[in-house]
């Protein structure tokens, strides 16, 4: 996939998101006004706090995404995982103070109002929430990006997060007051749980992990597939935004002649490079012991 297609697809998915995030907001803030639900304002909640991290977001990938310039040569591409680390900051926040309200609202019960419309509220949130999600999984398999990667995590816990409001809601109309705080209450854990994956995802990307092993196993593969490669070594990978950055040393007969042995090294940068949609590869040649 080229540069500016990445670009593309990253930017349309995060804007998507702001989108949902701020039609949202103004829908559950209105029926938390009418309803007075501890669980529908953990979604309002949520909700604020997606718009916000979905902004910055958005900021960080239009940064990520310009090329590399005189002083950053690898390109821009850890923003994204620094965009990640500050949503799980934002999500951990929102998270804490839900839990605070969940508990208050045990220790003071509030008798929940015009359950129809918190109902109808969270059922549209979900289908909308679901069709971003949906979006943003065709914008991942197409970039691999960090950041909506990020964004999708705690889109889907909202799905559930909606889910539980709804139920919430419903079990609260049958008489089960108690349920509204309860829920809050599990919302809040789901929440910090999911800080977890996206933390280590980030942190996989600017501590510049190795890429997968079968990841790795592709690569070593297609350089031995070459005829004039007696083997290899040194291999060192690893992934900033969607570009995978690759380095070897290719081990040759050293009969052949420089003008030989480079064309061979770029024909296997060239192999090794197809095997991913954006990739930087770097090899370089070495005599192959006897």
């Amino acid at each position: 996939m080229p540069a500016n297609h990445y670009a593309t697809w990253v930017k349309r998915a995060s804007t998507a998101a702001i989108v949902v995030a701020i039609v949202l907001v103004v829908i559950k803030g209105i029926c938390w006004l009418y309803t007075g639900s501890a669980a529908l304002l953990a979604s309002l909640l949520d909700s604020l706090i997606d718009a916000v991290a979905s902004a910055v977001n958005y900021a960080a990938i239009r940064w990520a995404t310009k090329p590399p310039d005189a002083n950053h040569r690898f390109g821009h591409g850890k923003l994204e995982a620094i965009a990640a680390l500050a949503q799980s900051g934002f999500i951990t926040g929102s998270a804490l103070l839900l839990a605070m309200h969940g508990i208050d609202r045990m220790l003071n019960p509030t008798i929940v109002k015009n359950l129809p419309i918190g109902l109808a509220a969270m059922a549209f949130a979900m289908l909308l929430t679901i069709a971003l999600v949906a979006f943003q999984t065709i914008a991942i398999a197409k970039t691999d990006s960090t950041a909506i990667r990020a964004d999708r995590l705690h889109y889907q816990s909202d799905i559930l997060m909606n889910l539980a409001v709804f139920s919430s809601l419903a079990l609260t109309w049958y008489g089960w007051q108690a349920a509204d705080a309860w829920f809050a209450l599990a919302i809040a854990c789901y929440m910090l749980f999911s800080v977890v994956a996206i933390v280590r995802h980030a942190f996989s990307h600017l501590m510049d992990r190795e890429l997968s092993s079968d990841e790795r196993q592709q690569i070593i593969d297609q350089v031995l597939q070459h005829p004039q490669v007696r083997g290899y070594h040194d291999l060192r990978t690893r992934q900033s935004a969607g570009t995978r950055f690759i380095q070897l040393h290719l081990e040759l007969d050293g009969a052949l002649s420089l003008t030989e042995a480079h064309a061979i090294c770029d024909q296997v940068e060239r192999n090794v490079a197809d095997l991913f949609d954006l990739a930087d590869v770097i090899i370089h040649q070495d005599v192959a012991s006897r």
